[in-house]
C-alpha cells in the first residue's frame, strides 16, 4: 500500500512533514486550511499550482514556503497570522503551509530545495 507523502529538506535530509496533504484541485486549493482547528506538528499542506495565499477564516498562524518548479525555496513567510493576504510571487509555482515556527526550527532558507516522497512507492 502506498503511504502519505512526506516532505524532506534535500540539503540536510531532515523530514519537514511526515504527512504532506496535497491540494491540487480548485476546491481543495480554495479551502486549504480554512475552518480547521489547527495544523498538527509534522503535518503540511502543499498547494499546487499556487503563487499566493490568504489566511481568511483560519484560527491559527502558519509558516509559508513558496517553491519554484524545481521545488527550490523562493520566499519564506514566518508566522502568518489569521485573516492576512500575501502578495503573489512571480517565481512561485506551489506553496507549502507548515505549522507556525517550523521555518525557524528547521533552519530552511531561500534557495534550499525540498522534495516530496511517497513512502512505500
Amino acid at each position: 500500500m502506498i503511504g502519505t507523502p512526506r516532505l524532506y529538506h534535500t540539503t540536510s535530509g531532515a523530514c519537514l512533514a511526515e504527512r504532506l496533504e496535497i491540494a491540487n484541485t480548485a476546491w481543495t486549493r480554495l479551502c486549504g486550511l480554512m475552518f480547521r482547528r489547527a495544523l498538527a506538528q509534522g503535518h503540511a499542506l502543499w498547494i499546487r499550482p499556487c503563487n499566493g495565499v490568504h489566511t481568511f477564516w483560519m484560527r491559527f498562524a502558519i509558516d509559508v514556503v513558496y517553491l519554484d518548479r524545481e521545488m527550490r525555496i523562493v520566499k519564506l513567510i514566518e508566522n502568518l497570522r489569521p485573516f492576512r493576504l500575501t502578495m503573489p510571487q512571480r517565481a512561485a509555482r506551489s506553496v507549502i503551509e507548515l505549522p507556525a515556527h517550523t521555518i525557524v526550527q528547521t533552519g530552511i532558507q531561500l534557495g534550499d530545495q525540498l522534495r516530496a516522497v511517497r513512502e512505500g512507492a
